[in-house]
């Protein structure tokens, strides 16, 4: 009875959850290869046809501006040659550009990539409204948490009975009905960690505060926040970019740069984004006056706590983005795998109701 009862727990929640997880499940699984898709399709736009030069920030940053008559707010730093770096602008639009000459090569709508609306659908279901809020974030990781429940509940289900292990067979000649139960049993078995983990790391991007909580009481030391940006007053003194960009790669010159934000008209201080060579991604950060080219404070995240790299660890870990081009490829499997729990555990809901053969 106890059984029975777990069982129909378990087809409830994943009816709940089944046209959800199929598109957090889809649109995952392509934001894998979303960017490489962009550039396939789309080279003029994301890619460089030559990668030779020098980058001049000083040319970079005012040919930008020049161009799109507006502000810069941050630049993403590539590290492959011949790919074009992706610009913010003060409006909020975006532009590729080449970085040694700083020509202009696309103006666009970030969510209107292919990357983009794959984010914005997995991550809030691609409704955002007017004032830019995205009310259904939390019910994606309320998904999340369903499929958490599902997987350990599954598993549950699974190691209760004797002869488990027995039971981890897949036999193609197989009745159909007990092929399905024996795909839905064996891969969600050997899909249990990863998958648990996998919705743990992407709530862990919206619900912040619980998900560090437990990192914090399961990982030695306590997750260490960036650093307070320092406050400098805009001044009307001329700026060289290319002295603080130089200056900014000369501060910690093992890292690798990977983002660079601007002054804003609140705070002039200009702030790097880097990786270390201890980082999984980049999380340190190099904070430098830009009148002066004065290094005001940074921040080498690659000695941080254990709890911290941990912590850090969720966005590469999330996306499958540690271990090279195979695990990627693991991952995309893993990331659809929903779908066939989700064909399975509805064949065996018609079969029980007898809807069909």
């Amino acid at each position: 009875m106890f059984k029975h009862f777990w069982r129909r727990f378990h087809l409830t929640l994943a009816c709940i959850a089944a046209i959800f997880l199929l598109i957090t499940s889809l649109s995952g699984a392509l934001l894998i290869y979303a960017q490489d898709i962009q550039r396939l399709i789309w080279p003029e736009h994301w890619l460089l046809e030559s990668s030779q030069g020098t980058v001049d920030m000083n040319r970079l940053v005012s040919h930008v501006e020049h161009t799109t008559q507006d502000k810069l707010a941050f630049i993403t730093v590539e590290k492959t040659p011949d790919h074009a770096w992706a610009a913010r602008l003060t409006s909020g639009r975006y532009v590729n550009v080449n970085p040694y000459t700083g020509e202009v090569l696309y103006e666009y709508d970030y969510y209107q990539t292919l990357y983009g609306f794959s984010m914005a659908l997995h991550r809030w279901l691609w409704w955002m409204d007017e004032e830019g809020n995205t009310p259904l974030r939390n019910w994606v990781s309320v998904i999340s948490l369903f499929l958490i429940i599902e997987v350990l509940l599954g598993f549950y289900l699974w190691v209760k009975p004797k002869n488990r292990l027995k039971r981890l067979k897949i036999k193609p000649s197989a009745q159909r009905r007990m092929f399905y139960y024996q795909l839905h049993q064996t891969f969600g078995v050997f899909l249990a960690l990863p998958l648990v983990l996998i919705a743990f790391s992407g709530i862990a991007f919206n619900w912040s505060t619980p998900t560090s909580w437990l990192v914090n009481v399961l990982s030695p030391g306590q997750i260490e926040s960036r650093l307070t940006t320092p406050k400098l007053e805009p001044q009307s003194l001329p700026i060289d970019q290319q002295k603080v960009y130089k200056k900014a790669l000369a501060a910690l010159p093992e890292a690798e740069l990977r983002r660079i934000y601007f002054s804003t008209d609140d705070n002039a201080v200009v702030r790097y984004r880097i990786r270390m060579p201890g980082e999984t991604y980049a999380y340190s950060y190099v904070w430098l006056n830009p009148y002066s080219a004065e290094v005001l404070q940074l921040q080498d995240m690659s000695q941080a706590s254990f709890a911290t790299q941990v912590w850090n660890f969720r966005y590469k870990f999330h996306i499958g983005g540690f271990a090279g081009p195979l695990l990627e490829v693991v991952w995309l499997m893993i990331a659809l795998s929903p779908i066939l729990f989700i064909y399975t555990g509805c064949y065996f809901w018609l079969k029980r109701h007898k809807l069909c053969k």
